[in-house]
């Protein structure tokens, strides 16, 4: 009697699979996919300081710098030595503020590759354990990216640091254009207005405009990995 009770079959409510089996996947490459994914996370973390810490190291040079125009018009009046100081430290703020928007969109870039990447590991999860459904957060594939703080649209690559950089470099540009547009013109605020506003706002569209041709180009290049065909080397595990 006993022996017939601990032979019975499983309860009928635990079926290990119904109707469809799920290839086991090998320790190797549970190994390899683990082993990605922190590598992966560890990256991202990686981008965002340098991203941080380049768009601090811009913002500090602007504040220290306009504090020092600030104590030369102060000692000097607005003469001849405040122009030529001026017109030294506007321009090289500007060049520091265009390669630091280069760079920031650069990592801004990394960042979401490591990221489309991260959400192609969590689909082979899904895969090969969809026991897990239950307990991880799982949606569909074209909002992996969303649950991991990077929502799509054609403006998220406007919230970035390198979009703050570009509008702070834009500034500079328009500050740099007005000042010599006010020198040329002997101190006409008409000229070094229409001169400033006219060269930040041309700066400001070159660099979101060349900012979203990189967006674009980075989604463009995420989807065609995204339909690919898998390598024949894939098909080991069935």
């Amino acid at each position: 009697m006993t022996d017939d009770k601990e032979q019975s079959p499983a309860p009928a409510g635990d079926p290990p699979e119904r109707g469809h089996a799920v290839a086991e996947p090998r320790p190797a490459a549970v190994a390899f996919v683990t082993t990605e994914h922190f590598t992966l996370q560890g990256a991202r973390s990686q981008t965002i300081s340098e991203s941080t810490g380049r768009a601090s190291i811009f913002l500090a040079s602007v504040s220290g710098g306009l504090i020092a125009l600030g104590l030369m018009a102060t000692a000097a009046h607005v003469g001849t030595a405040f122009y030529v100081f001026a017109l030294i430290l506007l321009p090289t703020l500007a060049f520091v503020g265009l390669v630091t928007f280069r760079r920031t969109l650069q990592t801004g870039l990394e960042d979401v590759g490591y990221a489309q990447r991260i959400a192609r590991l969590r689909g082979y999860y899904f895969d090969k354990a969809p026991e897990l459904t239950p307990y991880l957060l799982s949606v569909a594939t074209e909002r992996r990216l969303e649950v991991q703080g990077l929502p799509g649209g054609r403006l998220q690559g406007f919230l970035s640091i390198a979009s703050v950089t570009a509008v702070v470099t834009s500034v500079l540009t328009g500050a740099t254009a007005g000042l010599l547009a006010a020198v040329i013109s002997k101190h006409s605020l008409a000229a070094a207005l229409v001169a400033g506003c006219v060269a930040a706002v041309g700066a400001m569209t070159a660099l979101m405009r060349y900012q979203y041709a990189a967006w674009k180009r980075s989604v463009a290049s995420a989807e065609a990995v995204r339909t690919e065909p898998a390598p024949a080397g894939d098909t080991a595990d069935d």
